[in-house]
């Protein structure tokens, strides 16, 4: 792909280097939505330019092919990366949007790693920013129970996530999460960096609400 004159200067630009988020969204919001600069960025697979790309992307073209396809070229990096565009994705645009989340919403069973990844990351974050959880909770905790233990590390990581945002959250369901996170044990033994929460389920939601008292 030939790539015009502004995707070439932000290609001197923001390559080479690793920008804090907040620098990508200054440069978006100077660009406000262009679909042909999102492709051609998206274009070049360099990290930095796929996150501004997601940024400028007009929405109506984001279709579930499209996303699929973009899904597929994650995999062009490695996992750190990989989850940040995703997550990124999804905060910026899927969950602004009731058409991409009713996209979102179907993706339990999606062949794509990375989409189950977002449709639990999904679930979680509607409890995380929103006033009232979804109705869904007893299925959720039915299909944490069954598929949790076993499921891909990206995955695994948004279920967990997933259950320990809806034992902070919604009371009523607060000791199934945390008998969730005992008996498998994940992440019980990992390391906790330095003023991070620990992903271990029950120390995670004791944690959080206590801050939340």
């Amino acid at each position: 792909m030939a790539l015009s004159e502004d995707a070439n200067k932000l290609i001197s630009e923001l390559t080479g280097e690793t920008l804090k988020l907040g620098d990508l969204k200054k440069h978006a919001k100077q660009i406000k939505q262009d679909q042909k600069l999102a492709v051609e960025l998206w274009s070049t697979g360099n990290y930095n330019l796929r996150l501004l790309s997601i940024l400028i992307v007009e929405r109506k073209f984001l279709t579930q092919q499209t996303i699929e396809q973009l899904a597929a070229e994650m995999l062009e990096h490695d996992e750190t990366e990989r989850n940040q565009i995703a997550d990124w994705l999804l905060a910026n645009q899927l969950m602004k949007n009731k058409r991409l989340s009713n996209l979102v919403e179907a993706w339990e069973e999606e062949p794509s790693a990375i989409l189950r990844r977002l449709f639990w990351y999904h679930q979680a974050r509607l409890r995380w920013t929103g006033k009232k959880p979804p109705e869904n909770t007893e299925y959720l905790l039915d299909s944490l129970k069954k598929s949790m233990a076993n499921a891909e590390p990206g995955v695994q990581w948004a279920m967990n996530f997933c259950a320990g945002q809806i034992g902070i959250h919604e009371p009523n369901f607060r000791n199934q999460s945390v008998k969730l996170g005992e008996r498998i044990g994940l992440y019980k033994n990992s390391p906790v960096a330095r003023n991070c929460t620990p992903s271990y389920l029950p120390d995670f939601i004791h944690i959080e609400v206590e801050k939340l008292a």
